[in-house]
């Protein structure tokens, strides 16, 4: 479950991180200003159309911090560099050696672009 007051904080710290105000963030991520307003007063719940905008739009944001706290924030893999640095590999490749060797990669998530995604637990 997610706490309310928990997401609106750490919205507001990826708000901050990128300098915006919550009327640009909203902007950029395609939803009314409310929505944000609403959320960080812990008013509404996030959907998941939102959350998913909030990720597409700010890759260095990571859905299991974003949802309940764990992990890093900004992320320290960012999908577009692991592709610049090995354009030929396949994907998979490249994160192995991106990811620290001291942690073991617990879920991984795929968004697609139609919205549906899949996910992969170890």
């Amino acid at each position: 479950m997610i706490n309310n007051e928990d997401f609106a904080r750490r919205l507001q710290k990826v708000i901050d991180y990128y300098g915006e105000s919550a009327s640009s963030f909203a902007e950029k991520i395609g939803v009314q200003r409310s929505s944000i307003s609403h959320i960080l007063s812990g008013r509404n719940k996030p959907s998941l159309d939102f959350v998913l905008k909030v990720l597409s739009s700010f890759p260095e944001v990571e859905l299991y911090w974003l949802l309940n706290g764990k992990g890093e924030f900004p992320s320290n893999i960012n999908l577009e560099s692991i592709k610049s640095k090995n354009p030929d590999s396949k994907i998979e490749d490249s994160f192995q050696s991106e990811i620290k060797k001291d942690k073991e990669i617990e879920r991984i998530i795929i968004f697609y672009s139609d919205g549906s995604f899949k996910n992969f637990q170890n």
